[in-house]
């Protein structure tokens, strides 16, 4: 039988109640209103677990700065898909919305040469521009960096001249190359250096900290870094009760702590188990006898979907290095404590770990210490019969 349900779990879906980012979503405002009025601008980087609601975060901050009459574009930057032709469509879409304006047309030759130079030159599969071989020829470039701030830089004095602010939204910063992440940063700071209302909003697990300090030094003085985590107790009550009372349902005490428990604040886990009460849900009223009910599904549909599609993109030596991290018995665990119960040495092992990074599945918590990018990974393992049977041959 199909009931309204309030919650909404789901990769990036915005909840019905956004509960715990006011202070972040008011201090955003102001920057917004900032960039509005021309004063020079810190971009933002949030960082945080899957499932703690960084693109829910940054798709509401995009709507709110579109109401401010702020040109936006969001970029989800994926391993396979090519960066640099994602910001090329995104300064194009730019230079249309300007040249619908008569007086601006003539703006937009100079930015219009600067993304044909990028596309051209780094875009390999690149479908936009028919150009002659004379043509290619007069807009190939060999540096990236050179490209992408010519783009940035004359992106920048068109917006400043037609009063047209610009703020980038990037999620999954993470999976961005090397050489990218680089030109990014350069391209952004020259704009900001010269003035440009050109902003950026990135969103990313947390070891994108180290890659952009990696990339560029003066990267930690270019933007605002924010770590978003799991809801603290009156954050999660706000998540749990305010979604069910629209519709006049509320939860008693010993409900809301034993979601709290489950949970851990985790607002996608948050969603996924009271979907799943409410919809079993049988009075106005939810007790705890409706959370107990519903906890097996919980975890069932954890494990079958968030957990397992992480899980699955594991070699079988990523595997054991991921078990041996659980059978530390404490996360974070050093690569020592790993190396130690897999019987190698850790420079064996390194290979596996940068894997494991790459794939976002673990990150460095600190110098030398490890952890799963997802939150209660490790209660997953535990539940797997191949945990069991490494154990039982481990034991062996």
């Amino acid at each position: 039988m199909f009931k309204v349900n309030p919650y909404r779990p789901g990769a990036g879906l915005m909840p019905t109640y956004l509960a715990g980012r006011q202070s972040d979503i008011a201090e955003m405002e102001n920057l917004f209103e900032a960039l509005c009025l021309n004063i020079p601008t810190q971009s933002v980087i949030f960082s945080g677990l899957r499932g703690v609601g960084k693109t829910v975060l940054i798709n509401k901050l995009q709507e709110i700065a579109e109401e401010k009459g702020i040109f936006c574009k969001h970029i989800e930057v994926e391993e396979r898909n090519d960066f640099i032709s994602q910001i090329a469509s995104c300064s194009q879409a730019f230079l249309r919305k300007i040249s619908t304006v008569e007086k601006f047309k003539s703006l937009i030759q100079k930015p219009l040469d600067a993304v044909k130079a990028l596309v051209v030159s780094f875009d390999p599969d690149n479908k936009v521009f028919s150009l002659s071989l004379q043509e290619k020829e007069l807009y190939t470039s060999t540096n990236l960096v050179q490209s992408l701030t010519d783009v940035f830089t004359t992106l920048g004095e068109t917006a400043a001249k037609t009063n047209s602010p610009i703020c980038f939204f990037i999620d999954e910063i993470q999976y961005m190359k090397k050489e990218e992440l680089s030109a990014l940063i350069a391209a952004l700071h020259r704009a900001n250096q010269l003035g440009y209302p050109v902003m950026l909003v990135g969103a990313g697990l947390p070891k994108i900290y180290s890659m952009l300090s990696e990339a560029k030094s003066y990267s930690e003085r270019l933007f605002n870094y924010k770590e978003i985590g799991s809801l603290d107790m009156d954050q999660c009550r706000d998540a749990i009760c305010k979604p069910a009372k629209k519709l006049d349902v509320s939860y008693d005490e010993a409900a809301v702590e034993k979601i709290i428990d489950i949970t851990k604040g985790y607002p996608f886990f948050v969603q996924q188990l009271c979907q799943i009460v409410f919809q079993k849900k049988k009075g106005n009223m939810i007790d705890i006898s409706d959370v107990k009910d519903s906890i097996s599904e919980f975890f069932d549909i954890l494990d079958s979907g968030f957990f397992k599609v992480r899980y699955e993109r594991c070699t079988e030596s990523d595997k054991k290095f991921i078990f041996a991290m659980v059978a530390c018995n404490k996360l974070p665990c050093t690569i020592s404590n790993v190396a130690m119960i897999m019987n190698r040495q850790v420079k064996s092992i390194s290979t596996a770990r940068a894997q494991l990074i790459n794939k976002g599945i673990i990150y460095a918590v600190k110098y030398k210490e490890l952890d799963f990018t997802v939150p209660e990974f490790s209660g997953f393992i535990k539940r797997l019969p191949d945990y069991e049977e490494w154990k039982q041959s481990f034991g062996d």
